[in-house]
């Protein structure tokens, strides 16, 4: 039977901020979406089905690390991916451009080899070409696939930053070649330029001239204020294409989540629910949370009464507290669903909001206090 083609429709507007519907073989994704991040095949201190029971309709896996460990070939003999960590959830995989910037002491560039590694686990020499890392990809079974990148740093280096933008369109041009045809899975551009708008724009350009079924914006959560972060958006809205996903790849605090969404920003991915979980850092409607704080030893009240998912209600901010204290495991555990879920609590309450109209007045009260 011939696999369902992807698809996106946007299903409401309000003003920018958008309310849609991915559609893949594997199941619907409704936008704005957030990604929990698997970077190894797993959300850390969480199993599939409690990612699926928070709402979460896709996860992020991570392209260098699987390539580094266990290695594309033990999951494909696995079946692929999904088989390998039990997932029936889209699962998209970013190509290893963001490594290129985050383990750079250990790489080099090559514009034809690609990038040039040194394993951060053994020192093993590994070469990532866009080729390589389209093949990697889709040895996984990834359903939504980034091209090969280079994300620089934060710079105002104007020529080095264009001479980035330049290599990742050389990039995006042997990606697209080495994906092919696949209807039924999705090949998404990134737009590279810094903090510079003609370069983001001409980036952006050059990417739909390509052609791809989704645009992501990457180079940015690299050191840049929000307000840098939010004139980038700004700059490049209006010229986005409307009938394909917008991605903003590795953003971020819930503040951050909510801005974008205003420039019409429809899928997000971070680590910061689960890596905030595993260090005593909580996420809820009225602020952050530090559970490790002395002041909530004897507070026998819950982090949400609200949230009955997992019986989190049933944990008292005391016993959170006692746990991380004590370095035991069921904290990150705890946490970790809780900061998930309420990351999925609020993009149900964005969509929510967009097809009401009312997306400036939810912005505005939590914008700040998020």
């Amino acid at each position: 039977m011939a696999l369902k083609n992807f698809a996106f429709n946007v299903l409401a507007k309000d003003k920018y901020a958008r309310y849609g519907l991915i559609e893949t073989h594997r199941g619907n994704i409704h936008t704005p979406a957030f990604m929990p991040v698997g970077t190894q095949a797993t959300v850390k201190a969480c199993t599939i089905n409690d990612i699926k029971e928070t709402g979460s309709e896709i996860i992020l896996s991570n392209t260098y690390h699987l390539m580094i460990r266990p290695g594309v070939e033990r999951i494909e003999s696995a079946g692929g991916l999904h088989n390998f960590m039990n997932c029936d959830l889209p699962i998209l995989t970013d190509s290893g451009g963001f490594q290129v910037m985050s383990l750079s002491k250990l790489n080099k560039i090559d514009k034809e080899k690609g990038a040039i590694f040194n394993s951060h686990v053994d020192g093993k020499k590994f070469y990532l070409s866009p080729e390589e890392s389209i093949r990697i990809q889709l040895g996984l079974n990834s359903d939504i696939v980034m091209i090969m990148d280079e994300c620089p740093k934060k710079s105002n280096d104007y020529n080095m930053i264009k001479e980035s933008m330049n290599l990742s369109l050389h990039w995006a041009k042997r990606s697209k070649v080495a994906f092919g045809k696949k209807p039924h899975k999705a090949l998404f551009g990134i737009i590279q330029g810094g903090l510079f708008k003609d370069l983001r724009l001409k980036s952006l350009k050059s990417l739909i001239e390509i052609g791809f079924d989704g645009y992501a914006l990457g180079g940015l959560a690299v050191g840049e204020t929000q307000e840098e972060m939010f004139k980038v958006l700004e700059d490049i809205k209006t010229d986005l294409p409307d009938e394909k996903p917008h991605y903003l790849m590795g953003v971020g605090t819930p503040s951050d989540i909510l801005g974008a969404v205003k420039r019409g920003i429809d899928m997000f991915d971070c680590v910061l629910p689960s890596r905030s979980g595993r260090t005593g850092l909580a996420f809820t409607w009225n602020g952050r949370v530090n559970v490790k704080n002395n002041r909530y030893q004897n507070d026998n009240s819950p982090l949400d009464k609200n949230c009955d998912k997992f019986d989190l209600n049933k944990y008292s901010l005391n016993y959170l507290n006692h746990l991380f204290n004590t370095n035991e495991i069921l904290a990150s555990m705890l946490l970790t669903l809780h900061n998930i879920n309420f990351y999925q609590e609020l993009m149900k309450s964005i969509r929510i909001n967009i097809q009401k109209g009312t997306y400036d007045q939810f912005h505005d009260k939590y914008i700040n206090k998020l």
